[in-house]
């Protein structure tokens, strides 16, 4: 099935694009999303997570400490390592799951760390990038979440940069400071029309 991956660093507007593309009936399946089902309380990735961690990461109703999990993954490669060796399966598992079950011509799959897995560009027909400058990534952010700047450059430290991204894009829909509602809508529309044609006939998505 045609498939495209849809991604853009923190604070690009990925979620307000992927809800544009719903909005026209496409199926999404969003990995952010199942990471956070399979560490919520009953989760599948739980029992791994505590055995590997132990329950000092875990919160009183059974779901993963995120804010203390991400203080260490944060600090340490090799955390960051064992914490994806055990969620990384589960999640690609999930998204398969729901990617045979999707319906329609074509589905988008929202994947924030497409370009740093090194894998998911092969797992899909073409790769969409929500682009926007750092310094209104960087504005989104602490107006969000209240983090201040040198917080929310640390996390697009860690994150592919924004040429990185743009180079591995088949697609672009542009969210800087002055995209309004409309103006997204509108490339959104002109992508789902090229996805409905391109998807005509297409064959399996690569597994």
């Amino acid at each position: 099935m045609f498939s495209i991956g849809l991604t853009g660093g923190i604070g690009s507007g990925k979620s307000t694009v992927a809800d544009l593309f719903a909005a026209r009936g496409v199926p999404l399946i969003d990995t952010d999303l199942i990471a956070h089902q399979i560490t919520a309380p009953g989760g599948v990735a739980m029992p791994l997570i505590a055995s590997e961690f132990g329950d000092n990461f875990i919160a009183e109703d059974g779901s993963l400490d995120r804010a203390k999990m991400r203080g260490l993954v944060f600090a340490d490669d090799t955390a960051k390592a064992r914490l994806e060796h055990i969620v990384h399966p589960l999640i690609r598992a999930e998204t398969e799951r729901q990617r045979l079950a999707a319906q329609g011509a074509y589905h988008i799959v929202v994947v924030p760390l497409l370009v740093e897995s090194g894998e998911w560009a092969a797992r899909v027909s073409r790769v969409l990038v929500v682009d926007c400058p750092v310094e209104t990534q960087i504005a989104r952010v602490m107006r969000r979440n209240g983090f201040t700047r040198e917080q929310v450059l640390a996390i697009i430290a860690k994150q592919a940069s924004r040429e990185a991204r743009l180079a591995a894009a088949d697609d672009i829909v542009i969210n800087d400071e002055t995209a309004t509602h409309d103006a997204l809508a509108q490339q959104v529309d002109a992508l789902h029309a090229r996805y409905l044609s391109l998807s005509s006939g297409y064959g399996e998505p690569i597994a």
